[in-house]
């Protein structure tokens, strides 16, 4: 079957459109390194969008490979985070101008077009290379699967966490002899210990740092605890919304009374929740980017994944993932590096830890040089316990979902709206999302709306 055309202005609305700006730790702006092997027989054109901790630790990675494969001349790139990147893969991939390996977030693979802006892995090529499905979790494979082809190889996950600083808790006798924060199983659990923490808080501190007015974080937090309460999205076939209003006010009510009940000040915004914690504050809910920040901080302080309050462990998770960007030509020595390629790093992920996340390369959690590393060793069973957004175009990390919902969430967690309300406007707005077709799929309308 043919590849249907794709009109430039639809590309352009779709790639910019469904992303916005990313959250503290993630924003990426610059040139990647351009270190180009004398000698080389192949070369491999490789986009990002990593800087800042990632950028060095990926680069670091690359000169390793580099080292190792002297006739394979890797050309990486960064791009900026956000829409200019994802516009700019989209309209190479379009365009027949397209990197031979590129990065992009697990959630929006399904959005981007897999047949036609993207191409399928060899999963017998990178088993040649030492990749094969049984060294990742289940769940994280599957999510790259569409089709029956894997579109997308991870490299890893980024969670939301609970991070504790461990001299206040220990003051607070919240802290166990295993130098871990005491286990929370219900939401009234934590608001004690929220309640015992704020008592030995310093003064002027808030007691957790909640990105309150962040719509991207919010969401998050909110695709955690209704995971937790095993909330749906939609059908099997995705022609139907069974989005539970009643579970999504439970999550929505839980997480205004941080505010009601004075642990999380409103008048903080952006950053300051993880100002507030390096300051003293008990606790904050940030993504594992942090753990470089807060380790330059110098303070003690450790992770967990976000408290199963409503009785089942379940974090926000994304995934980075490599991806195979659109060639007419794709294959032959070029592709084989690119493959080469990926398989190397996504092996080799321990460098890729430092910067906070669990490498999606199962054996690397089990090494001991993994097991080292504090505090991402005591948040690893987040790869086991995955809330992520449903598997629709539309989702992905600050996709259009994100932009639609995020703010309804954060009107009922700020107290603009009523959580019962939010809810119910929360189910429309993913009935209109699931009716919509897919700007980058021509196959979108013939399946009611939704990518699977």
């Amino acid at each position: 079957m043919g590849r249907p055309g794709l009109d430039r202005r639809q590309l352009l609305a779709a790639a910019g459109g469904l992303t916005v700006a990313g959250s503290f730790g993630f924003a990426a702006l610059g040139t990647g390194a351009d270190a180009l092997a004398s000698g080389a027989d192949t070369r491999v054109r490789y986009w990002n969008l990593f800087s800042g901790g990632d950028g060095a630790n990926m680069i670091a990675m690359l000169d390793a490979f580099r080292a190792q494969h002297p006739g394979i001349e890797v050309k990486d790139s960064t791009l900026q985070w956000g829409s200019p990147f994802y516009t700019k893969l989209a309209m190479a991939a379009a365009g027949s101008r397209a990197p031979d390996l590129g990065v992009m977030h697990l959630g929006r693979v399904p959005g981007f077009s897999p047949g036609r802006l993207l191409d399928p892995w060899d999963v017998e090529l990178l088993a040649r290379y030492g990749v094969r499905e049984a060294d990742f979790n289940p769940a994280l494979w599957q999510r790259a699967v569409v089709d029956g082809r894997l579109y997308a190889l991870p490299l890893d996950i980024h969670v939301q966490l609970c991070f504790y600083r461990r001299d206040v808790l220990r003051k607070a006798g919240l802290l166990g002899d295993d130098g871990r924060m005491v286990p929370v199983t219900s939401a009234d659990a934590w608001f004690e210990v929220l309640k015992e923490a704020k008592k030995a808080t310093g003064k002027g501190l808030q007691t957790i740092g909640l990105w309150h007015n962040d719509q991207n974080f919010q969401w998050w937090f909110f695709v955690a605890f209704y995971t937790q309460l095993r909330g749906t999205w939609f059908d099997d076939a995705r022609t139907q919304v069974t989005f539970d209003t009643d579970k999504a006010t439970r999550v929505l009510e839980f997480l205004r009374r941080h505010i009601t009940d004075g642990y999380a000040d409103p008048g903080y915004g952006g950053g300051a929740g993880a100002e507030q914690f390096v300051n003293g504050a008990p606790f904050c809910w940030e993504g594992n980017w942090s753990v470089p920040v807060f380790d330059g901080a110098r303070i003690d302080y450790g992770a967990t994944p976000l408290p199963p309050v409503f009785g089942r462990p379940a974090t926000h998770a994304e995934s980075h993932a490599f991806v195979l960007p659109h060639q007419a030509g794709r294959g032959g020595a070029t592709n084989d590096a690119a493959h080469r390629l990926a398989a190397h790093v996504v092996t080799h992920a321990r460098q890729w830890a430092a910067g906070g996340h669990i490498p999606a390369y199962t054996p690397t959690l089990t090494s001991p040089a993994y097991q080292r590393l504090k505090p991402q060793s005591e948040y690893v069973s987040a790869m086991d316990h995955q809330a992520t957004e449903p598997k629709v175009w539309f989702a992905g990390s600050t996709g259009i979902l994100a932009q639609r919902v995020g703010p309804l969430v954060v009107s009922a967690t700020t107290g603009s709206a009523r959580p019962d309300a939010v809810a119910r406007r929360m189910k429309s707005t993913l009935a209109r999302l699931l009716a919509a077709k897919n700007p980058m799929d021509g196959r979108t309308a013939a399946q009611g709306g939704a990518a699977a």
